[in-house]
């Protein structure tokens, strides 16, 4: 699921929230991984966690984030001051200058390479005369403790205090050209996988199909419908309460979403991730630093008005901070986190009829995958995550490998879940450049057929960030050994340390599992069956029946 980045070209506003009124209008999530910290396992899993955390900085206070507008330098004032830097590798990007341009444009990024470039090399030059002016200021300094005539330590006196006049001009200026600097930089988006198609989401490229849509004897019902038939749900009370696109879940609705939540985070564990909950309400900077933009234009991000706080759009910026300023050791990686938060997402510019009911809304449960990996590792690591995925939904009966089947074998190959048998329809894509979010190297999206839309719907993603997040994130890593192409210096601890590179993926966005659930799952007497593997975190439940059943 994606989370809207600061590189796009509409004039949107950003909403905000006035106020909280209390942590108690918050959903109460703690709750929701309580049958699994019963065993004995569960325990020691979270005993790993500790170990894990042990490692991580708390998190600063941060000044209230500034528009990027404001924070360039006028006739009218002062160069605000960035509330944060990036280790952006400015010399690769002036040495690679064409390759960067190139991926700007594919990416239809606003990034400005020109005026970096520009930005840059005045940086450089004016670091040079700031040097200089050192120098020269430490010259007359040693000058002065010999012994000197009245009239040459005066002259001395004069030349350090003219000196020291232009150094502190000089500084200032150069404070106010680096901040510049970075706010330019810092809207150039990742570099891109080779392998990644060229493009609008149209030119996206299809990596398995498997399966087919089932074929219905009854007339179909989509997710709106079923659920007002079966009261699973109630827009019409939420809007009253909260606005459109907000929803009540009621019945065997809370059900499946505690079930979904459960039975998914259980599977990732087993595949060994640490289960974590996170806060909902994060700084404004540490979103920006996972490469989203919370008060721009187009945004996504709800932000707290009179704070620097935002409400978090993916639990992805949550985890990507848990070990923000760190430096890990080698023998810590990979990091393997699989996550439980509520999402809350401005949706701006979601409006038709594909965007109605569950599928796209303000509010919603998700479990993410979150991987901080050596920089080697990370492409095998997006294998993994995007593998885990379709192993969940084949779980659920929604697609992908049936056994050691081929995808094409898969493809004539009838799906069978209990006592339910049918084919079911869905898709891996590899997305194109256009489609990408600043941080992403590579994107894969798991798409599903929703009978009742009558077209693909998204269901998930994982994406590959390399370093782009850790480089303004500042999470570096220490190799157990150093680069075969560098000498370290004698003596304890010199090996260079390293970005990390980081991944996120969904494993599961509650709604439109629902969707896909109640879509596919329908049967003609109105009912829904519920996917085996869910029945035992249903309490056994079989069917969603109508109440006057």
């Amino acid at each position: 699921m994606r989370l809207g980045c600061c590189f796009g070209g509409a004039a949107l506003h950003t909403l905000k929230l006035a106020a909280l009124a209390s942590p108690s209008s918050f959903p109460p999530s703690r709750s929701v991984l309580a049958p699994l910290l019963c065993s004995p396992r569960a325990a020691l899993r979270f005993s790993s966690l500790a170990r894990a955390l042990s490692s991580a900085p708390a998190v600063q206070p941060a000044a209230p984030a500034s528009s990027k507008d404001a924070t360039k330098a006028t006739s009218d004032g002062p160069l605000a001051k960035p509330q944060w830097n990036a280790s952006i590798d400015f010399k690769w990007i002036r040495d690679n200058k064409d390759a960067v341009a190139t991926n700007i444009r594919n990416r239809n990024s606003n990034a400005d390479l020109e005026l970096v470039l520009e930005l840059y090399a005045k940086m450089l030059d004016l670091q040079k005369e700031v040097e200089r002016l050192r120098g020269e200021r430490n010259v007359v300094a040693n000058k002065m403790k010999g012994k000197l005539e009245p009239s040459e330590r005066q002259k001395l006196i004069e030349e350090g205090k003219n000196l020291k006049e232009g150094l502190v001009t000089l500084e200032e200026d150069l404070i106010r050209l680096t901040d510049e600097l970075q706010q330019e930089a810092q809207c150039i988006p990742n570099m891109t996988h080779p392998d990644v198609p060229i493009g609008d989401e149209d030119c996206s490229t299809v990596r398995t199909t498997v399966g087919s849509p089932r074929e219905f004897s009854f007339p179909i019902k989509d997710h709106l419908q079923l659920g007002k038939e079966l009261d699973l749900f109630d827009f019409d009370a939420a809007a009253k309460v909260s606005g459109s696109k907000f929803y009540y879940l009621k019945n065997e609705a809370v059900m499946l979403e505690m079930a979904l939540t459960n039975w998914t985070v259980s599977e990732v564990i087993k595949r060994g991730f640490i289960p974590l909950i996170t806060p909902e309400i994060v700084r404004s900077s540490v979103v920006e630093k996972c490469g989203f933009q919370p008060r721009g234009e187009n945004t996504q991000v709800y932000s707290i008005e009179g704070s620097d706080q935002c409400l978090v759009g993916t639990a992805e910026i949550p985890v990507g901070g848990i070990h923000m300023d760190s430096i890990l050791a080698d023998s810590q990686l990979p990091l393997k986190y699989v996550a439980f938060s509520h999402c809350f997402r401005t949706e701006a510019g979601a409006a038709g009829t594909a965007s109605r009911g569950l599928y796209r809304v303000h509010q919603f449960s998700k479990v993410e995958m979150f991987v901080l990996c050596r920089p080697e590792e990370s492409d095998s690591y997006h294998e993994e995550l995007i593998r885990i995925e379709e192993e969940l939904f084949s779980l659920l009966g929604l697609h992908f490998k049936y056994g050691s089947l081929s995808p094409s074998q898969c493809l004539s190959k009838q799906f069978t879940s209990g006592h339910m048998n049918f084919e079911l329809l869905c898709r891996t894509l590899d997305m194109a450049t256009a489609d990408l979010g600043a941080p992403a190297y590579r994107k894969f999206d798991v798409e599903a057929w929703m009978p009742g839309l009558g077209r693909y719907g998204e269901i998930s993603s994982a994406s590959n960030c390399t370093d782009y997040q850790s480089r303004r994130l500042g999470i570096r890593y220490r190799p157990s050994e150093p680069p075969s192409s560098t000498t370290p210096k004698k003596g304890k601890g010199n090996v260079p340390t390293q970005f990390v590179h980081t991944l996120n993926a969904t494993a599961c966005a509650v709604p439109r599992m629902i969707v896909c659930i109640l879509e596919n799952y329908q049967q003609e007497d109105g009912s829904v069956k519920i996917p085996e593997p869910l029945r035992p975190f249903m309490g056994g439940l079989e069917r969603i029946t109508p109440k006057s059943q």
